[in-house]
This record gives C-alpha cells, sequence and structure tokens, in this order.
C-alpha cells in the first residue's frame, strides 16, 4: 500500500478518535448539566415515577357506616380529587389468628371506591392486641410481630389486587406515640417496613409501597426525633430496597405555604414550614434515592382556637395546638396554594399530596381533628370554606395545567347508589 494512503488512513482514524472524544465531552458535559441544580431538589433525577405528578388526595374514614361511606366518596368526586386515604387496621381485619378473617368492611369499602372511580391508597398499622410485643422487648425489633404485619400487608394485596394502588406503611413511628408508647428507633420501623413490602411485592408486584408519613418536630428526646434525624438513621438501617414513594406528613402550622425554611419569624425552626419538605427531599438526593418520587401523606392548617383541651388522663390542659390555629379563610387559602406551590415547583419528584380530612362522621369539638378537616361531621355534608375552594382550584397534572373554575363550572355529575350484589 502506498505511503501516502497509510498516513490517510492514519490521520482519518486520528479524526475519528478526536471526533468520538468531543462527542463523549459533549454527553458528558450535557449529563452533568442536566443533573446540575442549585436547590439539591433533582428534578430531573426522577426516573422511577410511581403515580402521576401531581395526584389530589383527602384522607377519609370510610370503614364502619355504609351511608356516610357512599356520601364521602361522592364528596371526593365533587372535588375532583382522584385518590382517597383510608386506614384499614391490622386489628379490624384479624382480631384473632384463629378465626376467618373479618373482610367484610374492606370489601365494601374497595367495592364503592371502585363504583365511583376514586382510587385507594391503604394506610397500614392498628395492631391487634396478640401481634404487639410485652413492654420491655429489644428496641431494635418493632413493637409488633413483622412476620405477622407481614402475612396481614400480603394476604390484603392479594385479595385487591391491581385495585388497591398503594400501601402507607404504619404513620408517623418517630413519635412514640404512634410506636405503640416504645420509644421510637428506625432501625425498628426499617425491619417492619422490609416483611411488609416484600409480603405485598410477592402478592401483587405493580402496587406502590409508601414509608410512614413521618412527623415534622425539632424535638429530640426519647419520645419524639425529628423527621429529619430520622429518615437519616433509616437510609443508614437499610432502607433504600424497601420502599417505592417516600412517604412525608407536611402540616403548615401558621406560616403560608410559600414560606421558606429559613424564614427569620420561623427562629430556626425549618420544620414548621410547609416547604420542609424540600429539607427532607435532599436528604433523598444525597442518598442517592433522587430517582423516586415523594408523597404528602398528611397536609393542612387547623382552625382551633379552644383555649384549653382534656387530655388522655382527663385533666384540663391548655390547647397545644391553639398557637398555629389559622382563620377559616386562610386554611382554604393557604391549601389551594400549597397545591399551587407544589404543582410549579415541586414536578415530577411530588406524587400524591393527601389533604386532611373529610370528617369522620363520630367526632365532635372535643377532637383536635376536628379542627383540621375540610368537612364538619354529622350525615348531612357540610362543607367548610377550604372544601370548596379546593374543589374549584386550579389542577396540575403531568405537563398540563388545568385553570380554577366556578362553582357551576364543576363537571361533577352525582353518582346513583351502587347496586347491592347478591349475598
Amino acid at each position: 500500500m502506498p505511503l501516502i494512503t497509510r498516513r490517510f488512513i492514519r490521520s482519518r482514524r486520528t479524526a475519528l478518535s478526536l471526533l468520538t472524544l468531543i462527542m463523549v465531552i459533549a454527553f458528558l458535559v450535557g449529563a452533568l448539566a442536566a443533573l446540575y441544580d442549585p436547590s439539591g431538589l433533582g428534578p430531573r433525577l426522577i426516573t422511577r415515577r410511581a403515580f402521576p405528578s401531581l395526584g389530589y388526595g383527602v384522607q377519609a374514614f370510610l370503614w364502619w357506616n355504609e351511608t356516610t361511606r357512599a356520601r364521602d366518596l361522592e364528596l371526593v368526586r365533587l372535588m375532583r380529587f382522584q385518590y382517597v386515604k383510608q386506614i384499614f387496621g391490622w386489628k379490624d381485619v384479624r382480631p384473632d389468628p384463629s378465626l376467618p378473617d373479618a373482610w367484610t368492611h374492606a370489601d365494601e369499602v374497595m367495592a364503592e371506591a371502585d363504583y365511583r372511580g376514586v382510587k385507594v391508597i391503604a394506610r397500614l398499622g392498628k395492631p391487634p392486641d396478640w401481634a404487639i410485643r410485652p413492654a420491655g422487648h429489644d428496641p431494635s425489633q418493632p413493637p409488633v410481630d413483622e412476620a405477622a404485619f407481614g402475612q396481614f400487608c400480603g394476604d390484603l394485596a392479594a385479595r385487591y389486587k391491581g385495585r388497591i394502588v398503594g400501601y402507607q406503611v404504619w404513620n408517623e413511628p418517630n413519635l412514640d406515640r404512634e410506636w405503640l408508647n416504645r420509644p421510637p428507633n428506625a432501625s425498628a420501623y426499617v425491619r417492619l417496613l422490609a416483611a411488609c413490602f416484600t409480603a405485598i411485592k410477592e402478592s401483587d408486584p405493580a402496587a406502590v409501597v409508601i414509608t410512614a408519613g413521618l412527623a415534622p418536630t425539632g424535638t429530640w428526646t426519647e419520645q419524639v426525633i425529628p423527621d429529619d434525624l430520622y429518615l437519616r438513621q433509616m437510609y443508614a438501617a437499610g432502607a433504600q430496597p424497601y420502599y417505592d414513594v417516600l412517604g412525608l406528613n407536611a402540616p403548615g402550622y401558621k406560616s403560608p405555604p410559600e414560606t421558606p425554611t429559613d424564614d427569620p419569624a420561623l427562629n430556626g425552626q425549618a420544620w414548621q414550614a410547609f416547604r420542609h419538605v424540600e429539607d427532607m427531599r435532599r436528604i433523598m438526593v444525597e442518598q442517592g434515592e433522587g430517582a423516586k418520587q415523594v408523597a404528602i401523606l398528611e397536609m393542612g392548617w387547623t382552625v382551633d382556637t379552644r383555649e384549653t383541651v382534656i387530655d388522655a388522663a382527663g385533666v384540663e390542659i391548655p390547647n397545644p395546638y391553639r398557637w398555629h390555629a389559622v382563620t377559616s379563610a386562610e386554611q382554604a387559602d393557604y391549601l389551594v396554594r400549597a397545591y399551587n406551590y407544589a404543582g410549579e415547583h415541586w414536578r415530577p419528584w411530588i406524587s400524591l399530596m393527601f389533604t386532611i380530612y373529610l370528617a369522620d362522621p363520630t367526632w365532635t369539638e372535643a377532637n383536635e381533628e376536628y379542627w383540621w378537616s375540610l368537612t364538619l361531621p354529622g350525615y348531612q355534608p357540610t362543607m367548610r370554606d377550604a372544601f370548596i375552594a379546593l374543589a374549584n382550584a386550579p389542577r396540575y397534572y403531568e405537563d398540563r395545567v388545568l385553570p380554577a373554575i366556578g362553582g357551576a363550572d364543576n363537571p361533577y355529575t352525582p353518582m346513583p347508589p351502587r347496586p347491592k350484589t347478591a349475598p
């Protein structure tokens, strides 16, 4: 082969190598630019979308009362929300392991929700006495038998495969009162989470497992662990493989939802801001979990201005919720703005957002939850301002934004009673 041809080939190979190198560099620069995010929230990291961003939901109490069950699911439709969160109590289904499971109420909840086209997130907890470990047990173990809890999780997922779309595993385990009056322990919670996750995925691989909502708090004692510290402890204990979506609770306390966590009015108490969710999201990203979404499992503002309340011991004490009470108008305004803020700033890593509550029909003004709810208890629905405001508010869904509507423009059409199946 002539020398000039060999030189030509070598020069061409060199040019191709340089071009390849330039392309690789360009790719890496583009990838780094795409991932670079000074906020630390990692919106471009999302690759594991379990739910739309965002999904509108409300917590309700559908278990015991057939009349209010149908009515409240119609209220979810009237609000133009797609999701309802309902407690599926372990002790309500399996009060005695030697007896057949009591599925009647669960079956009715699911049948009614399916009929009305409302998607169900099941909150799992409320253990039966037989499954609770005695006081003084090893605190690195959950306060309940995790194998038995896993069995319950798996049986529930098998029974409602493809119908319950997500499972919240416990609630606020960073508080002793939610951890069966035992000192909270993140490692023990991860053991419980792992048992439930494994059993659910074996029964329904498509189901979404959500971690327990963590209570925002700045207190660190034997009874309480701050939610950001508890989350870090969960990751240190190996939680990463055992959830699809991170669950958080986000009460707004006294501040408007846009309040930044470094606002001087908070006096360094970042956990009191609705946007504390961003602090928790940053921990996810730091821990390499930025591909997963976040679900807000409880959010709201209370209107509880009572001077005193009666505690669990029957003693009258100053109302511990009064300091962050807002007006009814503020409650309505802040809830709408919270959804709007998330839609404008947190997509796609934000998934479901659940407002508390559609009232339990048995509540009275003595119940703390009464003052957070969007409706008043009773058989005739009485809607607070917040209910109406949320029903008419804009909707953010993936890349679409649907504008606010007037009351007369709500597309809601009531559904007739669900036909009963023959026994």
